[in-house]
């Protein structure tokens, strides 16, 4: 994947990464999230707000987790965490809310996603 389709986290507020990811998935199906250190549980809020908000058929693909070596300004290096969360966006699917093939309509009741088949006349 292209860093062109990668979000890195730093010290913004966080909608401005949820829109910028939001964004990401307008051109492409494919975006990545990397973040370092403190910064690896805003990366995931990121990555939870915009699947269960915005992007609903946004998927987690994968996730690469490392540590990387970082050389400070006085020579000592320290071991820094780091992620990268690759998502995905499934071609086709239904959005919240709206009829699948099938006319099942995916509802949310109290933290809870069901499908539910139409009602007969």
């Amino acid at each position: 994947m292209a860093d062109d389709n990668t979000v890195y986290i730093g010290k913004k507020d966080i909608m401005q990464y949820v829109l910028a990811l939001v964004a990401q998935f307008h051109s492409s199906n494919e975006v990545s999230v990397k973040a370092r250190g403190r910064n690896i549980s805003m990366a995931v809020d990121v990555v939870e707000i915009v699947r269960n908000r915005y992007v609903p058929d946004a998927k987690v693909r994968t996730i690469e987790i490392a540590t990387e070596k970082l050389t400070g300004e006085d020579g000592k290096t320290a071991n820094v965490s780091s992620i990268e969360i690759f998502l995905t966006k499934e071609e086709g699917a239904a959005p919240k809310g709206e009829p699948d093939r099938g006319g099942r309509r995916e509802t949310e009741d109290a933290g809870r996603t069901r499908t539910r088949a139409p009602r007969e006349p």
